[in-house]
């Protein structure tokens, strides 16, 4: 019990995740300015501010649902701590797996987004609302693709264990240096920069349109702990990827597989202009919806 209780608080769960989370936030702001031509914030940046959003006052707007707005943020951290509990306790001890548990973790990795919803719609505010509704949209349009991209991970190895997923990499190489996987991974990578919100599906909370959408009511605690589930995001959602499709994170080289999305993911962000919502669902749903299930195909023929 008291073992569980640390891996789920300090390690791999709620500190090491977001400890690292905070970080990444440090290098994406970092990467931004020079981008920009800027300097940039200096390391302990993303730490002060979520420190300091502790300290201040939580208020709860005239006419929403207080249960449901306080409750909303949590909602999401406790998802996507649970989340990277499994996923550093199954790479380092594979014998931990169980049937069905990559299906768990998509079912957690829902729970941030849904967190966003709710906490928008409860606000009651018109910008909220809307910030709530595009989220909600959004998540219609990705989940299909990403659901693809781990079956096709499930097909090429035929178990529904992350463990089993993982072993069967270490014996016949990642799968990403499949032509399926490398679909897969591409899938993968786009839905990531989705479920993060950033450029070019950062919709929701565009700020020259709706301010901050779900957000916009938010201060405080709550705001913090919303701001510190996105960077443990940030960090579980490249560790999911390494580990169903490029060879899992026990690797001496999973730190430099790691870096290499983080990087990528933030080029991505820095070069491209935000898409508007009608624009993200046809991408989903017609563009990357059929690039996956080409990937998905292949998978089912072997290749």
């Amino acid at each position: 019990m008291i073992k569980a209780i640390i891996n789920f608080v300090i390690y791999p769960g709620l500190l090491f995740t977001g400890g690292i989370g905070l970080f990444l936030t440090w290098i994406d702001r970092k990467v931004t300015a020079r981008i920009q031509w800027r300097v940039g914030p200096p390391i302990y940046q993303p730490y002060a501010d979520f420190i300091k959003l502790l300290l201040k006052e939580t208020f709860v707007p005239k006419g929403a649902s207080k249960v449901a707005f306080l409750l909303a943020p949590f909602l999401g951290l406790i998802g996507v701590n649970v989340v990277s509990t499994m996923l550093f306790l199954m790479n380092f001890h594979p014998d931990l797996s169980f049937v069905g548990d990559i299906i768990v973790i998509i079912y957690l990795l829902a729970l941030p987004p849904l967190s966003v919803i709710i906490g928008g719609a409860s606000a009651r505010n018109p910008l909220s609302s809307v910030g709530a509704s595009r989220e909600m949209t959004l998540f219609f349009g990705y989940e299909l693709p990403f659901l693809i991209a781990v079956a096709i991970a499930v097909i090429k190895t035929g178990s529904l264990k992350i463990g089993e997923i993982i072993i069967h990499q270490k014996l016949y190489g990642p799968l990403l240096y499949s032509f399926s996987g490398v679909i897969a991974g591409l899938v993968f990578l786009i839905v990531t920069q989705a479920k993060l919100t950033f450029v070019p599906f950062d919709i929701p909370e565009a700020e020259q349109e709706i301010m901050a959408g779900p957000y916009l009511e938010y201060s405080g605690v709550a705001l913090a702990i919303f701001k510190l589930t996105r960077a443990m995001l940030f960090f579980v959602l490249p560790v999911f990827l390494i580990t169903i499709l490029w060879g899992g994170m026990a690797s001496p080289w999973s730190i430099v597989k790691f870096l290499v999305i983080v990087v990528l993911i933030v080029l991505i962000k820095n070069t491209n202009p935000r898409l508007r919502i009608d624009q993200a669902l046809k991408f989903f749903w017609i563009g990357l919806g059929i690039l996956s299930l080409i990937g998905l195909i292949l998978a089912l023929v072997g290749l």
